[in-house]
């Protein structure tokens, strides 16, 4: 029992020291990433909504490469995914509500 302990203290003591440099790499993109939108980073949402929508009227979405395009999709997917994962949890059933 007691080489088991050992075993097991020598296994999280390891497992912590390879841990440390990767969560200090997650913490410092977590903290840019995963902030809420300041009221300095209103203008460019903005400009980026108008981009979009004026590249969608003048036809620049046909000039992309099959690679921007692919990933374009796969966000799109991702994103139509999660909302429907979010509607799950929000009905709390899969196909419609428990009435």
């Amino acid at each position: 029992m007691a080489s088991i302990v050992t075993k097991s203290t020598a296994l999280v003591n390891s497992m912590v020291t390879a841990a440390k440099p990767k969560f200090g790499v997650f913490l410092r993109y977590a903290k840019v990433e995963l902030t809420p939108p300041s009221p300095s980073d209103i203008p460019a949402i903005r400009n980026g909504i108008v981009k979009l929508m004026s590249g969608a009227k003048t036809g620049a979405w046909k000039n992309l490469t099959v690679r921007e395009a692919w990933l374009n999709t796969l966000i799109g997917m991702e994103v139509c995914f999660w909302f429907y994962v979010g509607e799950c949890i929000g009905k709390r059933h899969f196909v419609g509500y428990e009435v």
